[in-house]
């Protein structure tokens, strides 16, 4: 479990990786997106999650070089995410796409690269173009997005070099227990996308008391309990004020009593599309 805002999880190859980082779904090219990671950045995140199909990848490279400009740091002191989208998907296509979300973000390298959705028949050819990149010392780490148990198995049946992170939805309306328990079992990291179901979740009571009884916002409680279950996550926003607050975890803890609680709010709720069913 991380301690503090640039504390980090080791993956299994050795590669560690920041515990809370600064997702960009939905948010478009513009001075407010470069700002965004700019601000992340100089408040201490040093973790940004983006994808080919969000089509900021520019406005993302421009936020890292400003912000690293200005805050003295190195390329290596920040951890880079992109994602393969499914059209994509095939060993030549992979690779192919691998290049353009560098030429976009203007970067070298990424720390993290994924395959976006499980899409049938077309993620074992891009998994090979992955570990490709991997093998050749392009990527610091490989992963997939949104497999579920199955899609892990048959994936790991083939695969050379085994997926170090499996970004999904994740939050107390979806909280995956089996898949969670699983990754654990691999030494695969669960990372969480759309940890506050979309702002869904800002309003439910249980939420709410919560918030009141720590003295915190619902937000700050969801994002610590993501964190006392091990799970990576990538809170959205573009506002500085949110962005401090999101990262405000590391004075207080849930009780156990209280993570149950949470847990116990599950009804296996998507926002998002559901991966079984998914094939574009």
């Amino acid at each position: 479990m991380i301690r503090h805002l640039q504390d980090t999880v080791t993956l299994h190859n050795g590669t560690r990786m920041p515990g809370l980082g600064l997702g960009v779904f939905k948010v478009e090219e513009g001075a407010a997106l470069v700002q965004a990671v700019r601000s992340a950045v100089v408040h201490g995140y040093r973790s940004v999650d983006t994808a080919s199909i969000y089509g900021n990848e520019r406005g993302v490279g421009e936020g890292i070089r400003r912000a690293l400009l200005e805050n003295g740091l190195r390329r290596e002191n920040l951890f880079v995410t992109s994602k393969v989208w499914n059209a994509d998907l095939g060993y030549e296509s992979t690779l192919a796409a691998y290049e353009d979300s560098l030429e976009k973000l203007g970067l070298d390298y990424l720390d993290l690269y994924l395959i976006h959705w499980p899409v049938t028949e077309k993620y074992k050819e891009a998994w090979r173009a992955l570990e490709t990149l991997y093998q050749e010392g392009r990527v610091k780490a490989i992963g997939v997005s949104n497999f579920q148990i199955h899609h892990l198995e048959d994936l790991l049946s083939v695969a050379r070099v085994k997926p170090m992170v499996n970004q999904v939805e994740f939050h107390p309306r979806l909280t995956q227990k089996p898949l969670l328990r699983f990754s654990k079992e691999q030494g695969i990291q669960l990372e969480a996308w759309s940890p506050l179901m979309q702002g869904e979740l800002l309003e439910h009571p249980t939420l709410s008391e919560l918030a009141a009884k720590y003295g915190k916002s619902v937000a700050q409680i969801i994002l610590r309990w993501d964190v006392q279950h091990g799970v990576v996550t990538i809170p959205k926003s573009t506002k500085e004020h949110r962005i401090v607050e999101n990262a405000a975890l590391f004075d207080f803890a849930l009780s156990e009593e209280d993570m149950q609680r949470i847990d116990g709010l599950n009804q296996d709720l998507r926002v998002g599309p559901d991966p079984d069913n998914f094939d574009f």
